[in-house]
């Protein structure tokens, strides 16, 4: 059984019309859903290496449209959109993504001689790998401590930016918005007669039935 398997027939997407969502919701969705797919903030060849690192941080499979994890990072640095809080090691989040991009593309043109998006998926693992443990050096980095940079935006933001999605939702069965009927059940174990039946060893017909009526 794979990952895409657990909850069979789930599609949370499906909740537009139930007492999950009203029209707040609904609306909320949609911006999220129809990000536009282009940079506005960032330019095209930071664009082009965001791309490339988010394919490697999280690669998705082929058989269903990405989650537009570029796109959705695009969208929070246009919007100037802050989590309240940094690390003061890191300067504010826009500086710190377009140098951290521009590192990474004078990385691969010191080391590879040509742009980052170029490289093949060994050859970026192994720069993303450098960077993680603090082993690089071009002088774009300058006082940008790569390895910070790696695991608050890299990794933070990637990782946010893909659960932000209803995508990743129905792979790991989460019900999603629940405003205006909310959450009943909140403990372990426990779920609500309209959150999503997960699918054990030989059980995926059944779990797709009772996910295909949940509402």
């Amino acid at each position: 059984m794979t990952e895409r398997d657990r909850y069979p027939g789930y599609d949370v997407l499906g909740k537009r019309h139930s007492p999950s969502w009203n029209e707040a919701t609904r609306r909320v969705m949609d911006a999220r859903l129809g990000v536009p797919r282009e940079p506005r903030f960032l330019s095209r060849i930071e664009w082009d290496t965001l791309v490339a690192i988010c394919d490697r941080i999280i690669p998705q499979p082929k058989n269903r449209p990405p989650v537009p994890l570029a796109a959705y990072i695009d969208q929070r640095l246009q919007a100037d959109a802050r989590n309240g809080f940094r690390n003061a090691a890191l300067p504010p989040q826009r500086e710190a993504w377009r140098q951290g991009l521009a590192a990474f593309e004078a990385e691969a043109r010191q080391l590879h001689g040509t742009a980052f998006h170029h490289l093949t998926a060994a050859q970026r693992d192994d720069l993303l790998q450098r960077a993680e443990g603090g082993w690089i050096n071009a002088p774009a980095w300058g006082d940008l401590d790569a390895a910070l940079f790696f695991s608050e935006h890299i990794m933070g933001d990637i990782i946010a930016a893909y659960y932000a999605h209803p995508t990743s939702w129905n792979e790991i069965g989460f019900g999603g918005p629940a405003s205006p009927r909310g959450y009943v059940r909140m403990r372990n174990n426990r779920r609500d007669p309209w959150e999503p039946v997960e699918a054990g060893p030989g059980e995926e017909a059944r779990a797709g039935r009772e996910n295909r009526r949940v509402r």
